[in-house]
């Protein structure tokens, strides 16, 4: 699992329309927000990542820059930009499943068509959002089994301002025995 304060995995990927994302140097004044999504045959996560392009802005004002990530690939990918009417979130493509389980996500197969007549991949990974510091260190981290009940945009934007105001560190560091 990923702990707090301690440097996460490299993320390098291309992005539809904003060159090719490095984690490591995203170049953001307080972090990146990097939320992963199943892909294009979820229609849960449609409505999340309408959700965080409506925040994009938000956490930007903050210092905070975003990008969803899934293992589709290109064309996949640029259907859910469409789908959900992005004009300021980056969206990353081609997620490796090795990548994603570095990242503690868990992995599902494929159920057929879903609710909304699009195919699962064979493999994909379940939904994660992360708050990444510039240092490349975790400040929070969420993983989930399944697309439901996910943290919301507005909570982590309003996290994000008690932090700041009070220097507030991540929390969760602590491994040693107990």
């Amino acid at each position: 699992m990923l702990m707090p304060r301690q440097k996460v995995p490299d993320l390098r990927l291309p992005t539809l329309d904003h060159g090719d994302f490095d984690l490591s140097s995203d170049g953001s004044e307080r972090g990146t927000v990097v939320c992963f999504y199943r892909g294009l045959h979820c229609p849960l996560c449609a409505t999340y990542l309408t959700e965080l392009e409506k925040r994009t802005a938000d956490f930007a004002e903050r210092g905070v820059k975003t990008i969803a990530v899934s293992s589709d690939g290109e064309e996949r990918t640029r259907a859910m930009a469409e789908k959900i009417g992005a004009a300021t979130l980056r969206f990353g493509y081609d997620l490796s499943l090795a990548k994603a389980r570095e990242f503690g996500l868990y992995i599902s197969t494929s159920r057929g068509k879903t609710s909304i007549g699009i195919e699962e991949p064979a493999l994909f990974s379940e939904p994660g959002l992360f708050l990444i510091t510039p240092e490349q260190t975790l400040y929070y981290g969420s993983v989930q089994t399944m697309p439901f009940v996910r943290p919301h945009f507005s909570e982590l934007v309003g996290a994000m301002d008690f932090a700041i105001a009070n220097s507030y560190p991540a929390r969760g560091e602590y491994s040693g025995a107990v």
